[in-house]
């Protein structure tokens, strides 16, 4: 843990919790609820606008919008239209997405196992 800590501080000692880091704005889109979720759904490859709105249960048609907008503006999602009738839309992470998604899935993992044993203490 101290070496990755350490890692951190060498490339932006103190940075990171300077209120104008940009590393704040990325953990924001990265890290939101949504955000995980449709990444780790993309982790399983290319799908659809449909499919992602059934996998993200309770998600809403603006919310898996602007997620996937934003996602794609920062170069982790790959958005391809093809021009056929009806419109196709496939979504895939991009090679940064994939380098984030190996990153995310040990935390994603530790919160599957834990859920219910930490939802459970707290009722």
């Amino acid at each position: 843990m101290e070496s990755a800590l350490g890692a951190v501080r060498g490339r932006a000692p103190g940075a990171v919790f300077a209120a104008a880091c940009p590393s704040r704005v990325v953990l924001d889109h990265v890290t939101s609820k949504w955000g995980v979720l449709v990444l780790i759904a993309l982790a399983d490859g290319p799908q659809r606008w449909s499919e992602l709105r059934r996998r993200a249960e309770g998600i809403s048609e603006k919310m898996l919008a602007q997620t996937l907008r934003t996602l794609e503006a920062d170069g982790i999602v790959h958005r391809d239209a093809q021009p056929v009738i009806p419109p196709r839309v496939d979504y895939s992470l991009t090679e940064r997405g994939v380098e984030l998604v190996t990153h995310l899935l040990p935390l994603f993992g530790w919160v599957v196992e834990h859920a219910d044993e930490i939802v459970g203490d707290s009722r």
